[in-house]
């Protein structure tokens, strides 16, 4: 029952709750790769070749980071420049592991593995130059055939190479862009005189919505990944107002005026761990587990993540208290971890143990932006979605816990949303 139903969070008004959000950055890279003599793989063509790229994670596992266009039929295809975030790639870390998968695309989707390739973000922003050529190497083939040598070669193009007139050549292109200065447009935290930049909109579209339920409407700011002011501290949950003052904001107007006073202070700086700052939130969260109180925390984040294991591992603790987690993802980076977070098809788990509740939710920005260039529009469209599973996920909480909605008052408040950004 709801004595105050909203038209994005019905049946949420009888339960006070706290919404917390973190923000982090990331450097833009911008580079190019083509291939060599790859092996075909069509019975009646060549081959339809695409790269996965992977960044390796602390505990050995690799999570998918990019995937470039096919280029089709071919066996020395030349891919677009793309752009992908330096921490999606490696985390700052420059000598990390990339490992590189080489495909030929089929139609029904069973891709057929070429070979594959390890480099590091600090081998291919060299460029061209002969220690960028990556021998693409089948393990398979390799065991059964003595004189196998490789699979194809990939590298930066050096030369402009005949096309059909469909394809144009691009040059090879390699520079970082300092997105952690809010005055560079290329950044995602951008601070345009003229729109909102991807996490602003996030920020507002939800905070905007959900702070009609908190009656003090404060919300706590954090930010999580940086190296903090005077002597360079790295935080993952620091006050986005200062490490010495209130991580309380009033109202989102606050809470943005708190992210970009941040971005003015801080050294965005890996590595970026997400548990830290889950695990502060549900600490809050187990001190108020009688239903007078539900916690939501609210994560934007270009889709790094370098702490997987500890990160299931406190999903899995939270799902047993009163709070739900929702991520938004901008920017252009792959957020296969972000979906693996989220438990809608497979329950998160963690050494053995499955999350009590689903009570994660990820949606990421880029399919939310409309065309026109309407913001408004854009920031209903998110807000509709990643507030969609909170009522059933508070609901399913009372319900395992036997809390029933207080009575209804004939003059009732809108209930208060506890929230923390």
């Amino acid at each position: 029952p709801s004595t105050h139903p909203s038209p994005l969070l019905p049946g949420i008004s009888t339960y006070r709750q706290k919404l917390h959000c973190f923000l982090f950055t990331a450097d833009i890279a911008t580079m190019q790769l083509c291939a060599n003599k790859l092996d075909k793989k069509d019975f009646f063509g060549k081959s339809d070749p695409f790269l996965v790229f992977y960044r390796s994670n602390e505990d050995g596992t690799f999570t998918i980071c990019h995937k470039t266009e096919v280029i089709k039929n071919t066996l020395n295809p030349v891919w677009q420049p793309f752009t992908i975030p330096v921490r999606a790639l490696c985390n700052g870390d420059y000598d990390r592991t990339v490992k590189v998968d080489v495909y030929d695309w089929d139609r029904d989707g069973s891709h057929d593995f070429i070979g594959e390739f390890t480099t590091s973000y600090r081998e291919l922003s060299r460029g061209q130059n002969q220690f960028n050529v990556y021998e693409v190497l089948n393990p398979k083939k390799k065991g059964k055939k003595k004189k196998y040598i490789n699979s194809g070669t990939v590298s930066p193009p050096t030369s402009p190479i005949s096309f059909s007139k469909e394809q144009t050549y691009h040059p090879s292109l390699y520079y970082i862009v300092n997105v952690c200065n809010p005055s560079q447009p290329t950044s995602l935290h951008y601070m345009s005189p003229y729109q909102m930049n991807a996490y602003a909109m996030a920020l507002k579209a939800v905070g905007e919505i959900i702070q009609d339920y908190d009656s003090d409407k404060l919300f706590p700011a954090y930010g999580f990944g940086a190296k903090l002011p005077p002597d360079g501290k790295i935080s993952h949950a620091f006050p986005l107002g200062g490490e010495d003052e209130s991580p309380n904001c009033v109202g989102i107007e606050g809470v943005l005026e708190a992210y970009f006073q941040s971005l003015r202070t801080v050294q965005l700086y890996g590595p970026t761990n997400f548990a830290p700052v889950i695990n502060k939130v549900a600490n809050c969260a187990a001190e108020i587990t009688d239903g007078s109180q539900y916690f939501v925390l609210l994560m934007i984040t270009d889709g790094v993540i370098s702490d997987m294991v500890q990160t299931k591992e406190a999903v899995v603790n939270a799902a047993s208290l009163p709070l739900s987690i929702i991520i938004v993802g901008v920017g252009p980076a792959e957020f296969d971890a972000m979906e693996e977070l989220d438990g809608d098809e497979v329950r998160v788990s963690s050494r053995g143990r499955l999350a009590e509740r689903d009570i994660v939710q990820f949606v990421p920005f880029r399919d939310y932006i409309d065309r026109s260039g309407n913001q408004v529009l854009s920031m209903a469209r998110l807000a509709k979605d990643v507030l969609a599973e909170i009522p059933d996920q508070l609901l399913s909480f009372m319900k395992s816990r036997g809390i029933e909605p207080r009575p209804a008052l004939s003059t009732s408040p809108l209930p208060e949303l506890h929230r923390h950004i």
